[in-house]
């Protein structure tokens, strides 16, 4: 299925707001106050959004599949810690409460598409972004069980934006962020079933 370039340069440009919020926060972090900026997040997020900029348009990319790989690798075990560590905490309502399991989901999935699209097909993703015909993910049924879940993560952290207000600002456009990778994350595992 041929996706119109349209759609992908929107979600780039998306991603690329997402990278400019959180290198700003990162930026302004005063390591002093605490609450103001969660650097795991944010270096997630920007990390993040600049990769999948560069999967969804070409022009963007920025470092080769197998850098990727390692950099979400190592934040996939990052937050796996962070997600074990608070479940030892809180038990396993940390797991629903916390910031660090969508992160988790991400790294995973960031990993997975990076390691799952064919040598050919990253190849040409890389040159043509992802609108390119041929780009078909190994193991499909694992990408849609990642796009179920973070479309599920998409509606909970709508319902919290919705039925609680942040204590700072901050929080909610960390949550604003999330959103909007985790939907565009969505998207793109779908395209590339």
């Amino acid at each position: 299925m041929l996706t119109p370039v349209w759609i992908l340069d929107v979600l780039a440009g998306g991603m690329l707001a997402v990278a400019g919020v959180s290198a700003a926060r990162l930026a302004g972090a005063r390591p002093w106050r605490r609450g103001t900026v969660v650097t795991d997040t944010d270096v997630g997020h920007l990390l993040m959004a600049i990769a999948m900029a560069g999967m969804l348009a070409g022009g963007l990319r920025t470092l080769p599949a197998p850098a990727w790989v390692t950099i979400f690798g190592v934040l996939t075990c990052w937050f796996g810690y962070r997600v074990a560590r608070d479940a030892g905490v809180s038990g396993v309502r940390a797991l629903a409460s916390r910031h660090c399991t969508p992160h988790l989901v991400h790294s995973g999935a960031m990993v997975y598409m990076f390691l799952a699209l064919p040598p050919l097909a990253a190849a040409s993703a890389g040159a043509a972004g992802m609108g390119s015909a041929g780009q078909a993910l190994r193991y499909p049924s694992l990408a849609f069980v990642f796009a179920l879940v973070l479309a599920a993560s998409s509606v909970w952290d709508l319902d919290q934006l919705s039925g609680r207000r942040y204590r700072l600002a901050s929080g909610a456009v960390t949550v604003g962020c999330r959103i909007a990778m985790s939907v565009t994350m969505a998207f793109m595992l779908l395209i590339m079933i």
